[in-house]
């Protein structure tokens, strides 16, 4: 019997041990479930508020072209004679500004016709001298509406058709 109460008694002291680690254990697990619960639930509503505070951009909207008659000029003589013939196509802000280019076109065919009749063919023969052609052809139709803003509705131009003989 002495050998039965010998094995008893430490298991009874061994039983407050094993509650103690199983109650830190416990405790340990219960902290953690906490932890990731308060992480979820920040990740949850910081990612709303991140939403809700960004603005949405706005749907890109469609270009707006007008496409110009095609322009056919006398070039400035280099080597004989030589002609162009080119057909322009704005890219333009919005309907407002399709407007003024129809409002002002006389005078924007005008200074469009100065400026090719003013070009030698080896000027425009390179791709530099096309793009370069491109952005006078932007300036001289920004030139031609009257306005505020730098643009005057005109963003960009084309070139539909290009031919020198």
């Amino acid at each position: 019997m002495a050998k039965t109460a010998t094995l008893a008694a430490p298991a009874v002291g061994a039983a407050p041990a094993a509650g103690k680690k199983s109650r830190l254990l416990l405790i340990v697990l219960v902290l953690l479930v906490v932890a990731a619960a308060g992480g979820g639930a920040a990740w949850w509503f910081l990612g709303r508020a991140h939403e809700a505070g960004e603005a949405k951009p706005a749907a890109a909207k469609p270009p707006v072209f007008h496409t110009l008659e095609p322009f056919t000029v006398n070039l400035a003589e280099e080597n004989g004679d030589h002609y162009l013939q080119v057909a322009v196509v704005y890219e333009l802000s919005d309907d407002k500004a399709v407007d003024k280019v129809k409002t002002y076109l006389p005078v924007i065919r005008n200074r469009i016709l100065l400026l090719l009749s003013a070009k030698r063919p080896s000027e425009l023969t390179g791709a530099e001298g096309k793009q370069k052609l491109v952005g006078e052809l932007v300036a001289a139709a920004r030139e031609s509406i009257p306005g505020d803003t730098a643009q005057r509705g005109v963003t960009g131009a084309y070139l539909g058709a290009f031919v020198i003989q």
